[in-house]
């Protein structure tokens, strides 16, 4: 269905809150701004802006687009004969090569970087986040699986599948910060990801494999 007039004014009222607060967090620190002055520069009362963003880290890290839900989403997606492990390795391979915003590609995103690792809030969700995603997934791995209580296979293969997730992120980040271009580290990341798919053991690799 095509976008009736309110969605897209809110879609639009919404975008222009969150590039407010990203040039005014890049220029001055996430730290330094009030939720207030992104209020203002973004031209809308402070209800207005809450009614978009519950909390100020939701301005930089929306919880639609850094869902703890993502792992566990990847691999409820997944195609019969593809194990849990392989979907969310496909995954990242896909949004290497689209240079999706959702790694951190996108031209201008240094800086964005650099204002989200400066501030300790943000850092403290990011860290609590991957622990969200790595519980999400080994729920359903253990459901899945038809796991027994005591099996702690569920929760070894999430977390390691919740290591070279969080793995890509913080190499994708350091070499930003090294001012590689996003084609270079595109194609870093993608030997990156090879060489994970052949470290791992084939149970990890294998498990969870959906039938059919």
């Amino acid at each position: 269905m095509s976008e009736g007039l309110r969605e897209r004014k809110k879609r639009q009222t919404r975008q222009r809150i969150s590039e407010a607060a990203l040039r005014l967090f890049v220029a001055r620190g996430f730290d330094n701004v009030t939720i207030v002055e992104v209020a203002a520069a973004a031209d809308v009362s402070v209800n207005t802006l809450y009614n978009y963003f519950e909390a100020k880290e939701d301005l930089v890290l929306p919880p639609d687009e850094a869902s703890p839900q993502r792992l566990a989403d990847i691999v409820r997606a997944r195609q019969p004969g593809e194990s849990a492990a392989r979907a969310v390795l496909g995954r990242l391979r896909d949004e290497l090569r689209r240079r999706d915003r959702k790694v951190g590609l996108t031209a201008g995103f240094g800086p964005v970087f650099e204002m989200m690792r400066a501030a300790p809030t943000l850092t403290a969700r990011l860290e609590d986040l991957g622990r969200q995603m790595t519980d999400a997934l080994a729920t359903v791995l253990a459901e899945e699986a038809g796991a027994a209580p005591d099996d702690q296979t569920p929760r070894v293969v999430a977390s390691q599948i919740g290591w070279f997730h969080s793995l890509v992120y913080s190499e994708i980040g350091r070499r930003i910060v090294a001012g590689e271009k996003p084609a270079t580290i595109a194609d870093a990341l993608l030997e990156l990801l090879d060489v994970v798919e052949e470290t791992l053991g084939e149970r990890a690799l294998g498990y969870a494999t959906r039938e059919g």
